[in-house]
């Protein structure tokens, strides 16, 4: 950590917010065009985030609370900065905007100049601007509501005295309402009737469909949000996704904004947790025992395979398993670090898994941050089918290894042994034959495809962003598509070669202290794409500064930095103080030149280092 990290707001140089510039423009302002001049006076929170990411999505969720509470000083503000080239579409953003309810002015910014101007490396970023227009804090990743409600509540108090905080509504303006039987279904399962059944994720309730795919037979939850059991008139559900069915005919439902397993009794109407306490996951938690006692992290799908429902554990890039006999769930896959590594269940990496499927002898994976294709063996290994890692997507056909995807978050198994791809931000539906190797394209013209379920000859897709089930006949050909390749648009980072100098930058919020009774309460994790970049330095270690000798050989890469930090409430009449767990991963592409830097610093949580 440097020195700037740890001074007090009042001794540092103040650092103007630069104007927000998008050129999407603007959403929820109704067609008003927002500046930081016209906010003075009110606290702004700006949340650089991006649609795919469940880290963003995570605190979306984990700010609501501030953002009620202090709506009369705070302006949120949301710069969506893609990384996908269909997050840069506008009506990509705006669909989004409704499907995750973001009740605040969003500012549209597919080029990133926004991002840039701010320095900004990791989504989600959340940036603080006090009254007078000036940045007070930067922090990324997840976990941070506390803090900067702290922080605001000191910034109410200081510029009221100050006279320079200004009160009032803020500019948000809710869209007009649309009318449809579904809005952003998720994920839909054929049942033993012939009916469908479909998660209808935006309204937080399930919807059983007749046979035609249209005529709703009967909904399952109140649509407002809450994890609230009982019948079907009474359940409550938070932006459900995957469904499975158990052997006793009784569907589980991922809840996943409840960070839940629900199940529904279909002939009794009634809803029941299986697993989850309703609280998010953090490192260093519980990762097995009594299902009901394991916090989980936004379970995206689920799988009933080899006796067990796995889950596609998007919050913590990871594959857990409930077992309905003991009732217990535990960690099946992955290590929780962000990535494509194939191996040993222990030792593999995924990125945000969001879709399942399962034969006898395979439990495919949808990996969608990694535009991949994956699948589990019964020996537990974890093998890739389709894709390269974090940053390399598109549309293209032919040979696996040279095959593109972009976000899938579906997978479904089809009879000749060969698998579907709801491949979602290419509107297509992709096939993979495991016999050949081949990837080819079944459909396209599909608004944001993201699952897919066999009915007789035919596969009917949930097309998300257009709220509806369409039924395709599977046809002998496939669809010819014109073939692209694409990088993240993010700019690589400039380093220079030899000892590259890591500072990932922390201090504890105000009224925190770092938690160290029990040892170093912080960690890092080093690695890079590909490995060979980094000559020495990588691996894990308790100081988060690091010197990485840089390969010679090697110009371009990815550095994956993981960092985690401890701190408890500083409060010496407290006997219990609570403790506060600050984590992100950063995926940062590097380019390496003789004029680059020979520092990165990285800011977990602190005061901006602009």
């Amino acid at each position: 950590m440097n020195d700037a990290a740890s001074a007090p707001r009042s001794a540092r140089a103040r650092v103007r917010a630069p104007e927000l510039i998008g050129k999407g423009g603007w959403l929820n302002t109704g067609g008003e065009q927002l500046t930081l001049a016209g906010l003075r006076g009110r606290i702004v929170i700006l949340d650089f985030w991006t649609f795919c990411c469940v880290n963003c999505l995570h605190v979306l969720d984990e700010l609501r609370e501030l953002e009620e509470k202090h709506r009369d000083t705070v302006v949120m503000i949301g710069v969506h900065s893609p990384k996908f080239v269909h997050e840069a579409e506008h009506q990509a953003v705006v669909d989004a905007v409704e499907r995750y309810e973001v009740h605040h002015p969003v500012l549209d910014d597919p080029e990133l100049a926004t991002w840039k101007q701010y320095a900004v490396r990791a989504w989600p970023t959340l940036v603080v601007i006090d009254p007078e227009g000036y940045v007070v804090a930067q922090h990324a990743g997840e976990g941070h509501a506390k803090a900067i409600e702290t922080l605001v509540e000191e910034l109410e108090a200081e510029h009221e005295a100050k006279g320079t905080l200004r009160r009032g509504d803020g500019p948000y303006v809710p869209p007009e309402p649309v009318a449809t039987h579904l809005r952003f279904p998720g994920k839909a399962l054929l049942l033993d009737s012939g009916n469908l059944l479909v998660t209808d994720t935006t309204r937080h309730q399930v919807v059983e469909l007749a046979a035609d795919g249209e005529s709703v037979v009967r909904r399952y939850g109140t649509g407002e949000r809450g994890l609230t059991d009982g019948k079907a008139d009474e359940a409550r559900f938070n932006e459900p996704q995957g469904l499975c069915a158990l052997p006793d005919g009784r569907i589980v439902v991922a809840d996943t904004v409840n960070h839940a397993l629900r199940v529904l009794d279909l002939g009794s109407g009634e809803v029941s947790t299986l697993a989850g306490t309703g609280a998010q996951w953090w490192r260093g938690s519980a990762t097995d025992g009594p299902a009901r006692e394991v916090a989980l992290s936004s379970p995206w799908d689920v799988a009933w395979w080899r006796g067990e429902v796995w889950i596609a554990m998007a919050g913590v890039h990871q594959l857990w398993a409930y077992d309905p006999e003991q009732g217990t769930v535990r960690v099946a896959a992955g290590t929780a670090n962000e990535g494509l590594l194939d191996g040993p269940a222990d030792e593999a990496w995924f990125a945000q898994p969001s879709g399942l499927a399962a034969t006898d002898e395979r439990l495919w994976v949808a990996d969608s941050e990694t535009s991949a294709l994956r699948w589990v063996d019964p020996e537990g290994a974890v093998h890739t089918a389709v894709g390269t890692g974090l940053f390399d997507f598109g549309h293209r056909d032919g040979e696996a290894g040279q095959a593109l995807l972009q976000h899938p978050l579906g997978v479904t198994a089809l009879p000749d042994g060969s698998v579907a791809v709801s491949d979602t931000y290419n509107h297509a539906l992709r096939r993979y034959d495991p016999v050949t190797s081949e990837v080819s394209t079944l459909a396209t013209d599909l608004r944001e495809p993201s699952d897919a379920v066999l009915v007789g000859d035919d596969i009917v897709v949930v097309e998300s962003a257009r709220h509806r089930l369409t039924r395709l006949r599977l046809p002998e050909e496939a669809v010819q598509v014109d073939a692209v390749a694409h990088r993240t648009q993010r700019e690589a980072t400039e380093i220079a070669p030899g000892t590259l100098k890591l500072d990932v930058v922390f201090r504890a919020p105000a009224g925190q202290k770092l938690d160290e009774r029990y040892g170093p309460s912080t960690r890092l994790l080093v690695s890079s794409t590909p490995p060979e970049l980094i000559a020495s330095g990588e691996g894990t270690g308790t100081d988060l500064s690091r010197e990485l000798a840089l390969n010679p050989a090697v110009t371009e890469g990815v550095l994956h930095v993981s960092a985690m930090a401890a701190s408890c409430d500083d409060d010496p009449a407290n006997e219990y103080p609570a403790c506060h767990v600050h984590q992100q991963d950063w995926g940062v592409p590097v380019k390496v030149t003789d004029a680059g830097a020979t520092r990165l610093p990285l800011i977990l949580a602190g005061l901006d280092t602009a």
